[in-house]
């Protein structure tokens, strides 16, 4: 089993910046794909970025070109980098992760979650 753990959330004024970091107990961020899911107030969990075993990155359109995914597969650690944060990315942001190319919807590794609050 991969244990993942996420840190970085908190508190912060609309238009400032936060880095998520996401520690793994194994090398599973070099095998596969990986990524950060958020859960807002009332709403469904949803893909906020990815990358792939190859690096390719994709993004929830609500956050392109506001946050950046990246990972240091030596460290077994991945960050989420977010900048020009709105009051609606306020969330619970969970790190996951899979040994598959590709992360679907249901990936197999989750962290327990960080809460990120945007709020002036």
């Amino acid at each position: 089993q991969v244990h993942l753990v996420e840190s970085g959330g908190g508190s912060v004024q609309p238009g400032g910046s936060l880095t998520l970091s996401c520690s793994a107990s194994a090398s599973i961020f070099s095998i596969g794909a990986a990524g950060w899911f958020r859960q807002r107030p009332g709403k469904e969990r949803e893909l906020v970025a990815a990358i792939s075993s190859g690096s390719s990155t994709e993004y929830a359109d609500s956050v392109k070109g506001r946050f950046i995914i990246s990972r240091d597969n030596s460290e077994n650690m991945m960050y989420l980098s977010m900048y020009e944060l709105k009051p609606e990315d306020t969330a619970v942001y969970y790190c996951v992760a899979d040994s598959s190319p590709f992360l679907g919807n249901h990936p197999r590794h989750w962290g327990s979650g960080t809460q990120v609050t945007v709020s002036s």
